[in-house]
């Protein structure tokens, strides 16, 4: 874009607090200009989440002028160094952040901004910080089937609104059949390793393009905007960027 949107609150491999930087997306451009959206996305992002109640406000803004567009959602590891089994979360926010106290003020924080968009998080049913790849990959196949949408829909809110271990295959089988997936045939897929090196090659474009905070919005392939902005600002930028997108096209 010519010009980026001012960035909200973001996630980060240093936490959630700081606003990161977006970039240039892997995504490839849509049929139709300024209709594609592309989220950089973990599933572990507090401010991801809040983000996708943001967007899906706008899309509601948007859709009754007759302006409607695709979600898709891409993957990106906030602890890509995460062992396969997750840690005690208490102990490693401890680490990550210093101290219990500092980490239970950003968990304060996170939870009132939830709670502005009708979100109640329960950060004190948390017990594990999980690997996020099995649900990055449950998340895709979400997408292959039609509903990806509403799988990471069931994913947030298994980690977030119930405190669940979303690194546990049978809590991924759980949201599958929220999302309405086959039980039997997503048990059958985690159990695999299908596509788990696309999710670890799609995290690592992200961070080569640029992006070091989540969640990140891009539209076409083109970066909009980095984190969990406003309604009114989200609507405001998608209707620049779809302006400007179908512009450059008319020009071609």
């Amino acid at each position: 874009m010519d010009d980026v949107m001012p960035q909200g609150e973001v996630c980060g491999p240093d936490g959630c607090e700081v606003p990161g930087t977006s970039a240039a997306s892997q995504a490839a451009p849509a049929a139709a200009a300024g209709t594609r959206i592309d989220i950089v996305s973990d599933a572990i992002c507090p401010w991801c989440y809040i983000g996708k109640r943001q967007l899906e406000r706008a899309l509601a803004q948007l859709e009754a002028e007759g302006l409607r567009f695709s979600v898709h959602w891409n993957p990106f590891q906030l602890n890509p160094d995460m062992p396969k089994e997750g840690r005690d979360r208490t102990q490693y926010r401890i680490w990550k952040f210093g101290s219990a106290e500092k980490a239970a003020a950003l968990d304060a924080r996170i939870t009132d901004a939830a709670a502005g968009v009708g979100l109640a998080f329960r950060t004190d049913l948390m017990t594990r910080t999980p690997n996020t790849i099995d649900a990055h990959r449950l998340v895709w196949f979400g997408g292959q089937k039609g509903v990806q949408d509403a799988v990471m829909e069931a994913v947030f809110k298994a980690y977030f609104i119930q405190g669940r271990d979303i690194g546990d295959h049978a809590v991924l089988a759980d949201c599958a059949a929220e999302a309405g997936l086959d039980r039997a045939e997503v048990t059958e897929f985690l159990a695999s390793d299908f596509v788990d090196r696309e999710m670890r090659a799609a995290d690592q474009a992200a961070r080569e393009a640029g992006v070091s905070g989540v969640p990140s919005f891009f539209l076409d392939g083109y970066g909009l905007f980095s984190g969990a902005m406003p309604a009114e600002q989200i609507a405001a930028a998608l209707r620049r960027g779809r302006s400007i997108l179908q512009e450059r096209k008319a020009a071609e």
